[in-house]
């Protein structure tokens, strides 16, 4: 029995469950088992170099944004508007064959566009080149859904069925989850607020399911800040005695690498931290103007950061004592001269 007949026979099988309090585990499982199935799905067949001839695009730039729609929506004329990029636009289907990457200059920031082939009903199956499309926007920080506006709402309702299936959540911040794999142990589990979705029977039998068990589980539904879309942070630096440089910001983000003033020295340079003697800060992160700030500050969108280095250990001796030849410092060990001749 191949994967999709696998995931009918459990999806027939849940539509003929009953929901009710002595079925939630049951059906729980089953759900757990549908998205291992559907993520082997996406998976490259045994023997596969990877994603696909044209798929396999390298990451560039501070986010990542994937073009998904429907064949012939105008997802390639976008992708030119925006970029400058030339994909092949013309009046058939299925015109764009291939990933075609370009870049957007906004806010002094780099985002890369993806112009993707367009889907088709089934995508989430393998049906077309679904498979590798759905895994390029898996892979993205945002997907636009280009749509005709020509064309009924219910192809917007049939792209968002393919992408939920795969498990590509629309509009809809995560679950704040963290699982630590252990040896021994068995499993501990601790929330931070009431639960109103899952409890701890529900997680155990979902971590059965991918064969984890011995791990550290904590659940925390509630988000202590909320980030814009991909959460990008644009810090601008100001050399000592000169005006802060505003054409050209270091783009930190929470989830490539942090946005405390040590991950932006880290940015910089992996060797500047041992150089740094301090940091003042400008912006929304500081209480004041300028502030002194230690490695662990938070830095805001648009702060700006003069960082001080320490200065080189001068020689023994100050002023009029100071010491500039490189001679012996004991007269003992000074060069006799020859005595002067008569």
């Amino acid at each position: 029995m191949g994967i999709i007949e696998k995931i009918k026979e459990i999806e027939f099988e849940m539509a003929r469950t009953q929901k009710n309090k002595a079925t939630e585990y049951h059906l729980g499982q089953l759900k757990a088992k549908i998205a291992k199935l559907r993520t082997q799905l996406l998976e490259p067949p045994k023997g596969s170099s990877g994603a696909g001839d044209g798929f396999e695009v390298t990451k560039y730039g501070h986010g990542r944004v994937a073009l998904i729609g429907f064949p012939s929506v105008g997802k390639s004329t976008l992708l030119t508007l925006l970029t400058g990029t030339l994909s092949e636009a013309a009046s058939y289907e299925f015109t764009t064959l291939t990933c075609i990457p370009g870049v957007i200059h906004y806010n002094d920031a780099k985002i890369q566009l993806l112009d993707l082939p367009g889907i088709i009903e089934g995508a989430s199956e393998g049906k077309g080149r679904g498979r590798q499309v759905i895994a390029v926007a898996k892979s993205s920080d945002l997907v636009l859904m280009v749509l005709d506006a020509s064309k009924s709402e219910g192809h917007r309702q049939i792209l968002t069925r393919e992408l939920e299936a795969v498990g590509l959540r629309l509009n809809k911040r995560p679950p704040q989850i963290y699982f630590k794999r252990k040896k021994t142990g068995g499993i501990s589990f601790n929330s931070t607020m009431a639960l109103t979705h899952v409890d701890e029977k529900l997680c155990y039998q979902i971590l059965h399911e991918y064969k984890i068990h011995n791990a550290e589980l904590n659940l925390d539904r509630l988000l202590a800040r909320m980030w814009d879309e991909m959460g990008l942070v644009r810090v601008y630096t100001k050399p000592q005695g000169q005006q802060p440089d505003f054409s050209e910001p270091f783009v930190l983000s929470t989830d490539r690498g942090g946005c405390t003033v040590e991950d932006l020295c880290n940015h910089i340079h992996k060797t500047l931290m041992k150089d740094v003697k301090y940091v003042l800060v400008w912006g929304t992160s500081a209480k004041h103007y300028p502030q002194r700030c230690g490695m662990a500050q938070t830095l805001h969108d648009e702060d700006v950061v003069q960082i001080v280095k320490k200065k080189e250990k001068e020689e023994e001796g100050r002023g009029r004592f100071k010491s500039h030849t490189t001679g012996p410092a004991r007269i003992a060990d000074r060069e006799k001269k020859a005595p002067l001749k008569t």
